[in-house]
């Protein structure tokens, strides 16, 4: 569908979708933290930390005229790689190689707003190959990092087609809500993470012993 045909000042979602607690997993949510941040937005245009709250984005994702999805995605490419994905091919790339629940969920939810009848007239994927997921508490790693901005300058160009022209802020005061709470936000969080130590990097160290002693308990069976 042309731009042209949609109607003036289109309600429009960006959204930042994936898991902050695995690495580059994190990728989407810090792309719209960012964008939200360093951009003022027009009023038609909302910006949202999704997460990995996969189904319950339904709501938000029915009222979308224009959707655009920052994600980590496995195209198959050389880790920190972007690569933008328009219109009926975002549910296939995002289904091709999950990599976690999060993309699952969010399959569904462009599944379940076809059904409903509402689904976005224009949907923009913007992904990146991950470096690194298996890194709990971990943040973006540098190749992933540097991708934000180029990322968020092809989201702010695709908009333009609809009428959107952006502000770069010229101070820090950006409304942060629906996005990370201070304390996820990308700077304290990488300053806050505990020492290799004390910390498990692997996942929850409760979960972990409690399924080697299992194992363990297993070996011992005649």
């Amino acid at each position: 569908m042309s731009p042209h045909s949609i109607r003036p000042d289109p309600a429009i979602l960006v959204l930042g979708i994936g898991n902050l607690l695995w690495a580059d997993e994190g990728f989407g949510v810090r792309a719209v933290e960012a964008m939200q941040r360093d951009w003022v937005m027009p009023s038609n245009v909302q910006l949202l930390d999704g997460g990995t709250q996969g189904i319950y984005l339904v709501d938000r994702v029915r009222t979308a005229d224009v959707l655009v999805v920052f994600d980590a995605v496995d195209y198959g490419l050389p880790p920190g790689t972007m690569k933008r994905v328009e219109g009926d091919e975002v549910p296939r790339f995002l289904g091709a190689k999950k990599m976690s629940l999060h993309q699952t969920g969010f399959q569904e939810v462009l599944a379940l707003a076809a059904m409903l009848g509402d689904y976005p007239e224009h949907l923009l994927l913007i992904g990146v190959q991950p470096v690194e997921l298996d890194d709990f508490g971990g943040s973006l790693r540098p190749q992933v990092k540097a991708r934000i901005a180029p990322a968020i300058a092809m989201a702010l160009e695709y908009l333009e087609q609809f009428g959107v022209v952006a502000q770069q802020r010229s101070d820090s005061a950006a409304d942060t809500r629906d996005l990370p709470h201070p304390s996820l936000g990308l700077t304290a969080y990488e300053a806050g993470r505990p020492a290799p130590e004390v910390a498990c990097r692997i996942g929850d160290e409760r979960v972990l012993a409690s399924l080697s002693g299992r194992a363990i308990n297993l070996g011992k069976q005649p």
